[in-house]
């Protein structure tokens, strides 16, 4: 192998010469310039580890060209030979450099600490806060440098009215470096004595007869999406996201009946709703008049995608009721319509039991043994049950109803 001072005059000849070829520093032990047979050259250093017994090691600074010239690349060598000395080996130093930088970056291990997650809601849960708090804070500062201080960066920049989000955030980022460090991907969680955020009072806020019938009336006034999806949330009590993400092949007109497979709902049970005359009234309308289709979205939007106009929609709402005269309306949410067809069901004298199968509750009589052991569907009972609420709120919007309920909880 040919020895000499690599300067420039020298990598250049290297250059010129044909066939892989090396030229080892003979004032830097371990400095050399490598020439593939493609032409291209690479400064590297040669070393061991140890004494003579141990393997001879490889390591590539950089090939020839800005920012590696034979100056800049002796002083990495230099540098490099310092660490070695010291037992540092740059080897080791660089893959786990690279693998900070890409396998460990934050915004590439969430996706695959999220296909680990088990059960369709947590799973949700967990895409979601990384997707709208987590990443857009850590980015792809890699795991083993995240500190406590940009954890609490996280919890700073959402906004305070969304505590109970918060605790949703905190579980889901603690669940992740704790997974991490059983996976030997960091030696200790940045969350280790971090307080839990305190938990937020339950919220009980259902919606009387008046403000049921205001919000029907004024949903006309919003997207063409959003309103139809606000009285089937009304009418059906299922969840925001299963209502605007409702497809055609989950709908039976003949037996008026919306089959929710599992892989949409949020608890990953599948649920079997039946359809109210004012549902088939909404459904018939989205569809145009034409019967209703075989396949596709029933609440498409101009692009065909998905609706997710909740925030804007809610606000145009609101705009609507505070301008119809009627009295203020206490602040409200769109999840509060499922809580106050639960109420509603409660004053109809629908049984518990039937309230829990139409919303979808894996507790109470449907959870442990009784949930194991119990497997009546409630198929006529909820039928009925939404056939009553149905002529309930038919009556309220004629202002029939006898207003026992005009209060808010």
């Amino acid at each position: 192998m040919a020895r000499g001072k690599i300067t420039k005059r020298t990598v250049d000849s290297l250059i010129a010469n044909s066939g892989e070829s090396f030229l080892w520093d003979n004032s830097l032990k371990g400095f050399g310039a490598k020439r593939s047979r493609s032409g291209a050259v690479a400064y590297i250093l040669q070393f061991r580890m140890g004494g003579r017994e141990a393997k001879t090691r490889r390591y590539t600074i950089g090939n020839h060209g800005s920012p590696w010239t034979p100056a800049t690349a002796r002083d990495e060598a230099e540098r490099l030979s310092v660490l070695i000395a010291q037992g540092t080996d740059p080897v080791e130093v660089e893959q786990q450099r690279r693998r900070e930088a890409v396998d460990l970056a934050f915004d590439n291990y969430a996706p695959r600490f999220t296909e680990s997650c088990v059960g369709k809601g947590w799973r949700v849960l967990v895409e979601r806060s990384f997707r709208l708090h987590a990443v857009p804070v850590l980015g792809s500062k890699p795991l083993p440098k995240i500190t406590r201080a940009d954890v609490v960066a996280v919890f700073d920049r959402m906004p305070r009215e969304q505590a109970a989000n918060k605790r949703n955030v905190f579980a889901v980022l603690r669940r992740m470096f704790r997974w991490a460090v059983s996976r030997g991907d960091i030696e200790r969680s940045p969350m280790e004595g971090m307080e839990t955020p305190p938990p937020v009072k339950s919220r009980d806020r259902w919606l009387s007869d008046d403000e049921l019938g205001r919000i029907w009336q004024h949903s006309y006034n919003t997207h063409r999406c959003f309103g139809p999806i606000v009285r089937l949330l009304i009418l059906t009590g299922q969840r925001r996201e299963e209502v605007a993400s409702l497809s055609w092949e989950e709908l039976d007109r003949t037996e008026r009946l919306w089959t929710l497979p599992g892989n949409r709902a949020k608890n990953g049970e599948p649920n079997r709703v039946p359809l109210s005359r004012l549902a088939i009234g909404i459904l018939d309308e989205a569809a145009g008049g034409s019967g209703w289709p075989y396949q596709g979205r029933v609440f498409p939007t101009s692009s065909g995608g998905g609706f997710s106009g909740y925030d804007k929609g809610k606000k145009k709402l609101d705009q609507s009721l505070a301008k119809d005269g009627g009295s203020p309306v206490p602040p409200w949410r769109l999840h509060d319509l499922r809580r106050t067809l639960a109420t509603g069901f409660q004053r109809l004298g629908v049984r518990f039991e039937v309230t829990e199968a139409v919303l979808n509750h894996m507790s109470g009589s449907r959870a442990g043994v009784a949930g194991i052991y119990q497997r009546h569907d409630w198929k006529e009972e909820k039928k009925e049950a939404m056939d009553m609420w149905n002529e309930h709120i038919t009556a309220l919007l004629s202002g029939q109803s006898d207003g026992s309920a005009d209060q808010t909880g």
